[in-house]
Parts: structure tokens; sequence; C-alpha cells
């Protein structure tokens, strides 16, 4: 079991910048592939990406495609979330989340673990 504590989200205006950070807990953390997902005010929770346990592949929903970039810092047990060219549709909590499996997997029901989320806001 992994402990994740996601940080900084906040009001941003669109085509803004933001960058979010997981802080991970556990002496196992470079084994788990690590997504973030997201979810809005009356939505269902959304895949946004992966990256693998080495950091080596990444794999994004096509809606943030070109725009946000997950990295990580297995040293540190830190993972990252850079959000560019924001849009007021980004506007959600943001979950980073832990996956055992060696597959890029984007359903949430396969992460075993999951922070409590950081709101970000985007202002048109």
């Amino acid at each position: 079991q992994v402990q994740l504590v996601e940080s900084g989200g906040g009001l941003v205006q669109a085509g803004g910048s933001l960058r979010l950070s997981c802080a991970a807990s556990g002496r196992t953390f470079s084994s788990y592939n690590m997504g973030w997902f997201r979810q809005a005010s009356g939505k269902e929770r959304e895949f946004v990406g992966v990256i693998t346990r080495s950091g080596g592949n990444t794999d994004y929903a096509d809606s943030v495609k070109g725009r946000f970039i997950i990295s990580r810092d297995n040293a540190k047990g830190m993972v990252y979330l850079q959000m560019n060219s924001l849009k007021p549709e980004d506007t959600a909590v943001y979950y980073c989340a832990a996956d055992r499996s060696a597959f890029m997997r984007i359903r949430s029901v396969f992460y075993n673990d999951w922070g409590r989320g950081t709101q970000v806001t985007v202002s048109s």
C-alpha cells in the first residue's frame, strides 16, 4: 500500500499553467504505475494520464494530449502533472492514484490507492 497526497491546485486563468504534485510514502513507490484522474462537479471521474514505473512511458486522454505532461522522481517519491494551456473545462478535482499492475490502465477501478485530491479551477 502507498499513501498519496496531492498539492499544487488553485485558481488560474484560461491559457495559464499549473503543476500538480503527488507525494507518495512507502518503500515500493517505484513498483507502481501512477495515474492522474479528475472529477468535475456532477460528472464521473475520468482518466487524465498514466506513467509507468520507470517513467519511461506515458499515456494521456485525448482531451489533454499535447497540453499536459506527467513525470516522476522515484528517488523523491513524487509524481507531477504539468498542465499548460489550461481551459475552463479542465476545472475539476485532480487525483493521483497507484496501480500495481505493469499495464498502463485507464480505468479507475484498477487503481488500488488514491490521494484525496486537489482542486483546480480555470477561469475564462
